[in-house]
């Protein structure tokens, strides 16, 4: 079958196109304003991209369009896919009618940590021997693409967003996925473009808990106010909880990063990883009560997380000019800003941390949670945010006037270049530059080193 993905380059969609491929589908791919790494891992793949979404691509005559939920009414190529009445269907319903029945699907859903806590589950299940399929938010470094597929594997695990499925569907992906093994990592209110409140966003969460069968599990904290009152709606699953009064429990890091792990109060052994961060135990944790769940003992996994190398785009070092380190991490709501910046504090300690933000995403674009910022960036030194003016990325608030309770240690930007020369030259020898954002931030990271080796 000929399957034509529009929106190929979202971290989701690019990796069903992997998927679908493997499957032995014929695939080909739209998108626009595409960035890495998706659009790195699909060419490494060596599946071609069609730019932009003109009508033209009808000539294609797929057998079937796989609709990101990047794509709305008005698209060219949706509205003649529409009057064509050609076949189409969202992209995660695909995935739960073609790939997922008869997998032991393993969940990963929250609003933070998904993909990291994928990716360690995914890698858990790899050191186990198991070699599972998977589809993730990421590249994982260990696990070198985003998606894989073997027909002949059982255990799947995915990152399961609970975001929109698509223009004609407005269900969380998730309930698509019909797992075994559900992590439910956390709860908070996010995607203020689609959610009115947070109780909407636990009734998706709902739906999920009742797709799990009975000899499921749903891995979730022991502490959640909103998760519990998604559990108190119904549960016929069994629940393990970790963190703090949990039953999976991390015992604080030492100078070095290494951590306790203790399952039902019995220590079971040491994690011991450059990772940085309690909301890293906490993925550590849910990862390894899951990977419980389908067979790997709980020694087996702490192994294998010693081993893990994290993921792109988590933190990751882009770079190191001068003794000055310019890191990139995915984070843009207030509470992954926080605990971004918290890791890299407790591995850095007094150095400078100059935090460069944009706030990019839907909810952060609209100032649902602007308010929220100041006190997120409590753990950097200086503060440098970027917001468009115009276009499709614009703030629909003022950063300098958000950012005043920190003084003189934050300032914004609307020029990408003005943002860099102001990092380039306040940054010094032992400083940490952390880039938060969840797009492509007009290729700063690189601009950035270029900058300070000009500057020498």
């Amino acid at each position: 079958m000929h399957l034509h993905i529009l929106g190929i380059c979202g971290t989701f969609m690019g990796g069903l196109a992997l998927i679908a491929r493997a499957a032995g589908h014929k695939v080909t791919g739209c998108d626009a304003g595409v960035y890495p790494p998706m659009s790195t891992q699909l060419s490494e793949q060596g599946i071609a991209l069609i730019e932009g979404f003109g009508a033209e691509q009808l000539a294609l005559k797929p057998d079937l369009y796989v609709i990101g939920n990047v794509v709305s009414r008005g698209n060219p190529l949706m509205e003649a896919i529409l009057e064509s009445g050609a076949r189409y269907v969202s992209g995660p319903q695909w995935l739960g009618d073609n790939i997922l029945p008869g997998a032991h699907v393993l969940a990963v859903a929250g609003t933070h940590g998904k993909t990291t806590t994928s990716s360690m589950l995914a890698w858990v299940l790899e050191a186990a021997g198991m070699a599972p399929n998977f589809l993730i938010g990421g590249v994982a470094q260990d696990l070198h693409v985003s998606a894989r597929y073997d027909p002949a594997r059982r255990p799947f695990v995915i990152e399961a967003d609970e975001y929109d499925t698509a223009f004609f569907d407005k269900r969380s992906k998730f309930v698509h996925y019909r797992p075994r093994t559900a992590v439910l990592n956390n709860l908070e209110y996010d995607h203020a473009d689609i959610f009115p409140d947070l109780a909407a966003i636990e009734t998706q969460f709902h739906h999920l808990v009742r797709t799990i069968p009975g000899s499921g599990r749903i891995v979730r904290p022991a502490r959640s106010d909103a998760l519990d009152r998604v559990i108190a709606r119904g549960c016929w699953s069994d629940t393990v909880t970790f963190g703090p009064d949990g039953a999976w429990q991390a015992t604080a890091p030492d100078a070095d990063g290494a951590f306790g792990v203790r399952r039902g109060g019995v220590d079971a052994g040491t994690v011991r990883w450059n990772l940085t961060g309690e909301h890293n135990r906490m993925n550590a944790l849910a990862a390894l009560a899951a990977a419980e769940h389908a067979g790997v003992p709980v020694e087996q996994g702490i192994a294998a997380l010693t081993r893990f190398a994290g993921v792109k785009r988590r933190m990751e070092l882009r770079g190191t000019v001068t003794g000055i380190k310019v890191y990139d991490d995915f984070a843009h709501h207030p509470t992954a800003i926080a605990t971004t910046l918290e890791g890299l504090r407790r591995q850095v300690g007094p150095a400078r941390i100059l935090a460069v933000l944009e706030p990019r995403s839907n909810t952060m674009k609209l100032g649902t949670m602007a308010a929220r910022l100041p006190d997120a960036l409590a753990d950097a030194d200086l503060v440098f945010c970027f917001g468009a003016q115009g276009g499709k990325h614009a703030l629909g608030w003022n950063p300098a006037e958000v950012l005043a309770p920190l003084g003189d240690r934050a300032s914004s930007y609307d020029d990408i270049g003005a943002l860099v020369d102001a990092v380039a030259g306040a940054a010094r020898p032992g400083d940490q530059v952390l880039v938060m954002s969840n797009g492509g931030f007009g290729g700063i990271h690189g601009k950035l080193l270029d900058a300070l080796q000009a500057r020498g």
